[in-house]
């Protein structure tokens, strides 16, 4: 018995193997985009104020979204893509804003 219980995780293995494949073949190149859109958004966003404020990386995000938003279009729902040009401007508008003050105070 003790050669069998080997064989199990290779059959486990196989059963994952085979769920992400299934996965893979619903999921559509614009969920996965709209997904990395919303996440670079919001970390973008977290980078624009307090303990976090790193406007490089605040940048690059802005820049990314400035890249592939337009490839939504077409793809997806107006409204989506209406939403995130008005989430890409709100973000340039706050990084003006945060590039003003200037970098962040370090805590004594």
């Amino acid at each position: 018995m003790a050669e069998e219980e080997p064989q199990q995780p290779p059959e486990t293995e196989q059963e994952l193997v085979e769920q992400l494949q299934a996965e893979l073949s619903r999921l559509q190149v614009s969920d996965l985009l709209v997904q990395t859109v919303y996440t670079i958004s919001s970390l973008g966003y977290h980078r624009l104020s307090g303990d976090n404020k790193d406007l490089d990386q605040a940048r690059l995000a802005i820049e990314a979204l400035k890249a592939l938003v337009p490839v939504l279009q077409g793809t997806v729902a107006d409204e989506v893509v209406r939403d995130f040009n008005q989430v890409l401007a709100n973000m340039q508008l706050a990084y003006a804003s945060a590039a003003a003050e200037g970098p962040a105070e370090e805590n004594p």
